[in-house]
């Protein structure tokens, strides 16, 4: 099993940065693929980034390249999703994923979820 705790979420006005944390704890981490998900109020949970947890290679949404970054930091078992110059649509609950070995961007093929954290984005 995975835990995944979610955190840095808020109120933020457009053009603004945020910078979500999510602790992970649990299995070995070594194969692990860490993913950053969101949801928008009437909208599907949307893959936005992911992460290779040994290797630190990446994949990213069209939607919010140049815009999020995904890193981690292995030593203190953190994944972090650097948000720039936001917008009002980027307004979401934003999730933490884990899966085993291959990186996707399906939200189904995700086994481990936090809780989410609510990301405003004020016009």
């Amino acid at each position: 099993q995975v835990q995944l705790v979610e955190s840095g979420g808020g109120l933020v006005q457009a053009g603004g940065s945020l910078r979500l944390s999510c602790a992970a704890s649990g299995r070995t981490f070594n194969n692990l693929i860490m993913a950053w998900f969101r949801q928008a109020p009437g909208k599907e949970r949307a893959f936005l980034a992911a992460i290779s947890w040994s290797s630190g290679g990446t994949n990213n949404a069209d939607s919010v390249k140049g815009r999020f970054t995904i890193s981690r930091d292995n030593a203190k078992n953190m994944v972090y999703l650097q948000m720039n110059s936001l917008k009002p649509e980027d307004t979401a609950v934003y999730y933490c994923a884990a899966r085993p070995n291959l990186m996707t961007t399906g939200r189904t093929t995700y086994p481990y979820w936090g809780q989410g954290t609510q990301v405003t984005v004020s016009s």
